[in-house]
């Protein structure tokens, strides 16, 4: 079984991660900042990812197959990991995301070749930069080392499970229970969404494979606000009133302007089945909600 290395992996679909690989039988190493314990039965080693000597010195003689990286968001942290992982593994996967195609607005689902991190800018690595642009930047630094056996699975917005931490469904529970407007783009566009339970299924089934490059990774689909608070008011059992903003003016989450739909043949072509959002779109509501009206 191989030895696998997950960087994070202490929270939401990094943690189901973890606990799929070990009940699999894999030798699974966790390093973290020690701010959270991972799932116990692993291997957990502490160290600052964005301080290299410490990441060294954590690391010993420790060598993988395959490193998982769930928490690289800048062109700087990559750089750091090519540099002290790279030598140590057969194959890296990092955690990317659909905000790596913020230039593209496509009515159609959008493919992996439409940004090549091979061929994309890096700028100065401690810059600032916005959330996307920083995962395309740290894409790119992997990409471009041709020693390396890297792939970037691209994550659709994640819904589901009590442990949620980013609030958007509860921003739309919220305005629903109190009757408060929910602001919309005047054009809503749909967006691809993966379930936690079935992105942590895809990351776990992609350690045990061989292939480079770029997947998306996105159920079949795609939902429009509408759709997602439909659920809601069923559940909460009231409407929801959503107000029209033209403009660039603030929306709620998951409120889109563009369209954010991918498209999920390629990892389907390489043999792993995404299910249909409306299989489970329910459920992930009322895990996250908790079951309170």
């Amino acid at each position: 079984m191989p030895d696998i290395c997950v960087i994070g992996g202490s929270r939401y679909f990094g943690k189901r991660l973890v606990e799929r690989l070990s009940a699999a039988g894999h030798d699974v190493t966790v390093v973290n900042r020690g701010t959270s314990a991972p799932p116990a039965g692993v291997r957990h080693l502490t160290a600052d990812r964005d301080d290299e000597k410490a990441l060294e010195k954590a690391l010993g003689e420790h060598a993988f197959d395959v490193v998982i990286d769930q928490v690289c968001y800048t062109p700087r942290q990559a750089d750091i990991a090519r540099r002290v992982l790279g030598p140590r593994t057969r194959r890296y996967v990092m955690t990317s995301t659909v905000e790596v195609y913020e230039h593209e607005d496509s009515p159609s689902p959008v493919r992996e070749e439409a940004f090549d991190p091979r061929t994309a800018g890096v700028g100065d690595l401690d810059a600032a930069l916005p959330y996307g642009e920083g995962k395309r930047q740290a894409e790119a630094v992997f990409a471009r080392d041709p020693a390396l056996a890297f792939t970037a699975v691209r994550v659709a917005h994640v819904l589901g499970g009590a442990d949620d931490f980013t609030g958007r469904l509860a921003h739309y529970a919220d305005r629903i229970r109190t009757g408060a407007p929910i602001a919309v783009p005047a054009d809503n566009r749909p967006a691809t969404y993966v379930y936690v339970e079935e992105i942590a299924d895809f990351l776990a089934w992609t350690a045990g494979q061989d292939f480079t490059g770029p997947v998306n990774a996105a159920s079949h689909g795609p939902l429009t606000t509408a759709r997602i608070c439909a659920v809601l008011e069923a559940r909460l059992g009231r409407r929801a009133v959503f107000r029209e903003v033209e403009g660039p003016g603030e929306v709620s989450p998951l409120s889109f302007r563009r369209s954010y739909a991918m498209d999920n043949t390629r990892a389907t072509a390489l043999g792993h089945a995404f299910g249909h959002s409306s299989a489970w779109l329910d459920r992930a509501v009322d895990e996250t909600l908790g079951g309170r009206a």
